[in-house]
């Protein structure tokens, strides 16, 4: 997405050539490659784990971090060298990214018109604020320290970051839509006015 709006405002003639079919299709591959890399490493080092502890988990959703604390074998190792490889593949996207907004910020902050530049912010922010929403979380989640053991915390957190972005995501980009905003605005006034 990042690199969508980077071609759109920062290269604006160039969208055709640098956004066609095939760099689209290797974007998706690296994209779903390196998720599945990442998923089938964390899948193996789970199933190769004893359970002592039962196997009941406090949460809704099946995370890492709660089936690490059903283990009786010392995984942190193993646990560390996946972090490892996660970490890595969280900062080049997010090197990728603020690069990008980086770039992207340059170019609309030189837009003559106050109205081009809202147009180019309202364009962005939403991606913005939905990748730090989930970045934020899911890094909290998987590297908040051992002492702060809270399962209520805990569901918190896997909900804001599995649950809401996705969520939010359609949510956030429609509402620039202004028939949207005033098909809501005029739902929300009639069943107030009905009350």
């Amino acid at each position: 997405m990042c690199y969508d709006r980077y071609v759109s405002i920062c290269k604006p003639l160039h969208y055709g050539t640098l956004l066609g079919s095939r760099a689209c299709a290797h974007m998706a591959a690296a994209a779903w490659a390196s998720a599945f890399l990442y998923s089938l490493l964390h899948t193996a080092n789970t199933f190769s784990l004893p359970l002592c502890h039962g196997n009941a988990l406090g949460q809704f959703f099946c995370e890492i971090p709660q089936i690490l604390k059903l283990s009786c074998s010392n995984s942190t190792p193993r646990e560390l060298g996946l972090v490892a490889v996660s970490v890595c593949l969280v900062f080049g996207c997010f090197v990728f990214i603020v690069f990008s907004y980086v770039q992207i910020f340059r170019a609309v902050l030189r837009i003559p018109s106050e109205q081009g530049q809202h147009k180019a912010f309202s364009t962005c922010l939403p991606h913005l604020a939905v990748v730090s929403l989930f970045t934020i979380t899911g890094t909290f989640a998987y590297l908040k320290p051992p002492s702060i053991l809270s399962p209520s915390l805990d569901l918190a957190l896997s909900v804001l970051y599995s649950v809401v972005p996705p969520a939010l995501n359609p949510l956030i980009y429609s509402l620039r839509n202004q028939e949207l905003k005033a098909a809501v605005w005029k739902l929300m006034t009639g069943s107030i006015k009905k009350q």
